[in-house]
């Protein structure tokens, strides 16, 4: 069990049959009421972010939570899947559910998926509800400008579209086939790949 005082950004928790990620939290303390936890949370089940206040002796259930490490397969209209490359077990995720995360995956790359336990009446179940990508992924330049002789000490952009797809910009050395790390965050040129 957690207190609200013990919340911190990133925690993840159980409230009303739904599964929440801290994404800030406030506590406040005013003389005659007492103190305040306010929270800003993701629901991970609907991908929504909601306001919460709760007194620091309000308690929760911590989620039981799981990462595993899966490979990217494809991706349709609507869903996007995984495998477990050892398990051959599969997830999908509704592209609506990951929002700008989609525009990261490559084709058979290794991405971990967060899976939460909670009991149903038929027993334990694995639902997967998030992914984690890593900070920076290296993609192939795919379409690009021409590089010229001399453009490797300088501050211009150009427009680049990545192997899934992404555009983005890069340097002006970089050239087709070249491997360039990304910010998952952002989506920016970090570095040439070695």
């Amino acid at each position: 069990m957690l207190n609200a005082s013990q919340l911190r950004n990133g925690t993840v928790f159980e409230y009303q049959g739904n599964v929440y990620r801290v994404v800030n939290y406030k506590h406040t303390h005013i003389s005659r009421r007492g103190a305040d936890i306010k929270l800003k949370v993701k629901d991970l089940l609907r991908d929504s972010v909601l306001n919460l206040n709760f007194s620091p002796s309000d308690k929760f259930e911590a989620a039981d939570i799981r990462h595993q490490v899966m490979q990217f397969l494809y991706q349709d209209e609507d869903q996007v899947y995984f495998m477990n490359p050892s398990s051959f077990e599969q997830v999908n995720f509704d592209k609506k559910t990951l929002g700008d995360k989609v525009k990261f995956l490559k084709e058979g790359g290794q991405i971990t998926v967060v899976f939460w336990t909670h009991s149903t009446s038929s027993g334990q179940e694995d639902r997967a509800i998030d992914l984690e990508l890593p900070l920076s992924m290296v993609y192939c330049i795919k379409q690009t400008g021409p590089g010229e002789k001399g453009d490797s000490a300088s501050n211009v952009y150009k427009s680049a579209i990545l192997e899934n797809g992404l555009q983005t910009k890069v340097p002006l050395f970089i050239k087709i086939g070249d491997q360039v790390k990304i910010d998952t965050r952002s989506g920016e040129y970090l570095e040439r790949a070695k």
